[in-house]
């Protein structure tokens, strides 16, 4: 499976970096391919020398601006030209997403993945991975707008909330085999 993972370009804390390097090796184990922003730095760093490390393939598609910071060894590296064209070929590539800790760049390409899975734009299974409760407030205002009316469809549908990689991981494969359409 090719696995979206929107993650942080920063150097992050061990109670980040930990939980993301154990997410990636489960997925390089697994033969699944990382399909990311394509950073060879901080927490993208981690992640994809994780999945590389566990035998998993590295897409990364990359920015022209950031295209200096692009990862070497990829066995694949896309270089687009604006971040819209980056969003779009990140979300064409994979079969699923994972949204990992991040800041507004990653909640940018997390809440436009999830507006275009509400408008049945695509149907691929999308995880926030709520690393140390990262993401407990956001799970608070989505729930708020699930319960005041906001979402056209149950937040169930829209996004899983992952505590760790294990059930993030073992949530995509289950709807991945799920015969439903993506």
């Amino acid at each position: 499976m090719n696995i979206c993972v929107f993650l942080s370009a920063a150097r992050l804390d061990e109670r980040y970096t930990v939980p993301a390097r154990e997410f990636a090796a489960l997925l390089g184990k697994a033969g699944h391919t990382l399909v990311w922003g394509g950073s060879d730095t901080g927490l993208m760093k981690v992640v994809a020398d994780g999945v590389q490390e566990a035998g998993g393939r590295l897409v990364g598609v990359s920015v022209d601006f950031l295209a200096h910071k692009a990862r070497p060894n990829a066995d694949e590296m896309v270089v687009t030209e604006d971040l819209a064209q980056r969003k779009a070929l990140l979300l064409a590539k994979s079969d699923a997403i994972v949204v990992m800790v991040g800041g507004t760049g990653t909640l940018d390409e997390a809440t436009e993945i999830l507006e275009l899975k509400k408008h049945g734009k695509h149907r691929k299974p999308v995880v926030l991975l709520n690393t140390e409760g990262f993401y407990d407030g956001l799970k608070d205002q989505f729930r708020r707008m699930e319960e005041e009316g906001f979402l056209p469809l149950p937040l169930a549908d829209l996004v899983f909330f992952a505590d760790d990689g294990a059930a993030a991981l073992a949530y995509l494969e289950e709807e991945i085999a799920s015969p439903a359409p993506r």
